[in-house]
């Protein structure tokens, strides 16, 4: 039975139950099979989308423009200083005035309360195209990723190796919810915040899966079917770039470090990637790599969303 979601923000995964999450995965799979058949979806005619940046994107943009034009509908981006957030307009007017000419809001913001604020005074859904703290949409495309390539999610191992960032805890809750295992090795001090671990432990006792904390690399890929990793220094944390690289350089994915991951393993990364840091080229274009792919269902999973959310 499809559950109604229209009118829903999404700061985090945590905002969905495992029967939404579950839906946008089926429905990233119908519009994913009816763009490669040439069958148009206008399901979102006439319907606009803000998009607001405070820091730029490749795929985030190009995803959510090119799929609310395919949906039938039209995206409107917005940088900082487009708006006049920059000059002093509070998040709530900002929100509110939005409201009044659109029929949904996407923000990739710093801050994680900036998404919160949004939301609290928006009239439409917000969608929350990463912050500092949470990745949701990212986190979206890489179950319906590893569902695709695994045909299942359940009972399957996900190794995330590197900083216990953003995307490290839209990983947490997407695999604790639909029931996947997930390991992360990070160096002490790059743990994910504590908060997400709990709430993620509390989740997977529910759903059947575990979650877990090592800073030991080698452990966490053991019989994975799935290894993760992304960049040591993310936007806004530039300037520890060369102090991160030293601590996080035993947690390279390598070819050494796979070695310990089941043979048919796939591994994923969000990109843009830093070759020669957190990934090796050899492993980022091997056989097992599944990195573009990944990326592509960007666009797939986020038209799921805002066709069901908007």
């Amino acid at each position: 039975m499809a559950v109604q979601m229209k009118g829903k923000s999404l700061a985090t995964l945590n905002d969905l139950t495992r029967e939404e999450i579950e839906q946008i995965l089926k429905t990233s799979e119908l519009l994913k099979l009816q763009l490669i058949r040439g069958q148009e979806h206008p399901v979102l005619k006439g319907k606009t989308l803000a998009m607001i940046f405070e820091k730029p994107s490749t795929r985030t943009r190009v995803s959510f423009e090119v799929g609310m034009w395919q949906l039938g509908g039209y995206a409107l981006y917005l940088s900082s200083t487009d708006l006049q957030l920059g000059r002093g307009e509070t998040i709530g007017d900002t929100a509110r005035t939005l409201s009044r000419y659109v029929n949904g809001i996407m923000a990739r913001v710093f801050a994680h309360q900036t998404i919160l604020d949004l939301i609290e005074h928006s009239k439409v859904p917000v969608i929350n195209g990463l912050s500092d703290f949470s990745h949701p949409c990212q986190g979206l495309a890489d179950l319906f990723t590893v569902y695709e390539k695994k045909g299942r999610l359940e009972g399957l191992k996900l190794a995330y190796v590197g900083d216990g960032n953003n995307v490290a805890h839209s990983l947490i809750e997407g695999c604790s919810k639909v029931g996947m295992n997930i390991i992360l090795a990070c160096p002490k001090g790059y743990e994910p915040d504590s908060k997400v671990v709990s709430l993620g432990k509390k989740e997977a006792k529910k759903s059947g899966s575990e979650v877990k904390v090592t800073n030991d690399p080698k452990e966490a890929v053991k019989g994975a079917d799935v290894i993760y990793t992304d960049v040591w220094a993310s936007m806004g944390k530039e300037k520890e770039h060369s102090e991160r690289v030293k601590i996080l350089k035993p947690y390279q994915v390598n070819s050494r470090l796979v070695k310990g991951a089941k043979e048919d393993y796939i591994f994923m990364h969000c990109l843009p990637a830093h070759r020669g840091e957190e990934v090796t080229d050899e492993v980022a274009d091997s056989k097992n790599s599944v990195i573009f792919d990944q990326a592509e269902n960007r666009l797939h999973t986020q038209k799921a969303l805002m066709a069901l959310v908007m």
